[in-house]
């Protein structure tokens, strides 16, 4: 009789959970976002919160200041930050694009062009790039400039990492690509080309791939001087070349016409997420690797008996097998559309690469930093080992005072995910693999605070200290 009964159980236990199995693509209302409204991007953080900017109006106010709304995996909200330092007079939006390996965010103002830290902690806010209005290259005379046809603003739209902490940023209006270095400062043109001009709106996703030296990106309309239809927006691969120079553009994926696809998210299977926000379609398309079209959701119909509709959804951020999807009713301005949505992907997201050290990001540049009148100084062993393999990574920390150098002794050095503090001669070991090329930095902090830097660089067979 017990075993009939915990049969019972088990088959009703069962058939409960077949219930509440979801399909793919079914999408729920998370949250609605509150004033100034016009949510632009979603992040997701490893520990799943997430974290919800707001955008400018296209009427050019009351957008100011930013915010940024941060909600439990469940949509209850758990704290809001106001964007500082912004111009007032001008339309307010940011885009809360990165974290690090510190849980520091990288939000992406408009008013002024630059790259913004939040700790999302503290709420303290720092600049830490910046980007200018650049010529189009047929009037510059050398030097940064857009390969495009009409001379617009910046407009910072997404961002990447790359392995060596640089931060790879789309630039909408301008048709370019910029690069930030590693540790900040001022943005240079990394990539342009007449296939990302759109005139007003161009490249805008970017993500690095799970080779980690391709980067994909897409446009919300292109090729303004091209062959082929300048409204429909495109997939495109770009490598990350050994020189750290941009590799030769590849077209994944096209549009219809009117589209303008804008954020994407990668699945673990290499599929594609892409949020289309043009008149003509408000919904999500997923494209397989080789950019064949797999399904498109909502219907018209469906769209129309959702309460509230996909009305410019922008942004696309995986959250395990369900997708956090970012309504910003840009054109619409109804501020009952502002919202986010759970959408349910039937797959698990790619991870979002984070560099190992890029919470050193704030460090001063140069590998040493004075602090209460010492120097600091990070000193990389010199080796050569092939890429790939285990092998002992060994530092010395070392400190200026009264003219002289000596071991800095329990200070702590963070390199490859981990952090240990230095023995009594200033030296620390990490035992770690490398396996991607480019550049890590190994951080010195004292007082919590990073006061140096030492880089460990790869190349593309063997890597050399």
């Amino acid at each position: 009789m017990l075993a009939a009964l915990a049969l019972a159980a088990a088959l009703l236990g069962a058939l409960s959970a077949s219930a509440q199995a979801r399909a793919k693509f079914d999408i729920h209302l998370l949250a609605r976002i509150g004033p100034p409204g016009y949510p632009g991007l979603s992040l997701v953080a490893p520990d799943r919160t997430i974290y919800v900017s707001t955008f400018s109006n296209p009427q050019g106010s009351g957008t100011y200041p930013s915010k940024v709304f941060a909600f439990d995996p469940n949509g209850h909200p758990l704290r809001t930050y106001t964007v500082t330092g912004q111009n007032p007079n001008g339309a307010a939006g940011v885009q809360v694009a990165a974290r690090d390996s510190a849980g520091n965010l990288y939000l992406l103002d408009q008013n002024p062009a630059r790259v913004l830290i939040l700790d999302p902690r503290t709420g303290r806010q720092t600049t830490y790039a910046t980007f200018r209005d650049v010529p189009t290259c047929s009037t510059a005379g050398g030097g940064d400039c857009g390969d495009t046809v009409q001379d617009n603003p910046a407009e910072p739209d997404y961002a990447a990492w790359g392995t060596d902490g640089s931060l790879y940023v789309t630039d909408y209006q301008q048709g370019l690509i910029w690069r930030v270095p590693p540790g900040g400062g001022q943005a240079h043109v990394w990539f342009t080309d007449p296939q990302l001009d759109g005139t007003l709106f161009g490249p805008a996703q970017i993500v690095l791939m799970a080779d980690h030296h391709t980067l994909m990106l897409d446009t919300s309309a292109g090729g303004a001087t091209s062959v082929g239809d300048p409204t429909t927006g495109k997939l495109y691969t770009l490598p990350i070349l050994a020189n750290g120079r941009p590799g030769t553009l590849h077209k994944v994926w096209e549009s219809g016409p009117r589209e303008a696809p804008d954020g994407f998210a990668l699945a673990a299977s290499g599929n594609v997420y892409m949020a289309l926000v043009g008149p003509d379609a408000n919904q999500l398309v997923e494209i397989s690797p080789q950019g064949q079209e797999l399904g498109r959701a909502p219907t018209a119909a469906q769209n129309a008996a959702m309460n509230p509709p996909f009305d410019e959804p922008s942004s696309v951020a995986f959250d395990g097998d369900r997708m956090i999807v970012t309504n910003d009713a840009y054109f619409s301005g109804d501020s009952s559309h502002f919202a986010i949505f759970d959408v349910f992907a039937g797959e698990s997201g790619a991870p979002v690469y984070v560099p190992p050290t890029s919470g050193a990001a704030q460090a001063p540049p140069g590998g040493s930093a004075r602090r209460h009148g010492a120097r600091y100084r990070l000193r990389v062993r010199l080796r050569s080992v092939h890429a790939g393999m285990a092998h002992n990574y060994r530092f010395t920390a070392l400190v200026r005072r009264g003219g002289r150098w000596r071991p800095l002794r329990h200070a702590l050095v963070l390199f490859a995910g981990r952090r240990r503090r230095t023995d009594a001669h200033g030296d620390v070991t990490f035992v770690a693999t490398l396996r991607h090329r480019g550049r890590y930095a190994a951080v010195l902090k004292v007082s919590r605070r990073v006061v140096a830097r030492g880089f460990v660089h790869v190349l593309s067979t063997r890597l050399f200290l």
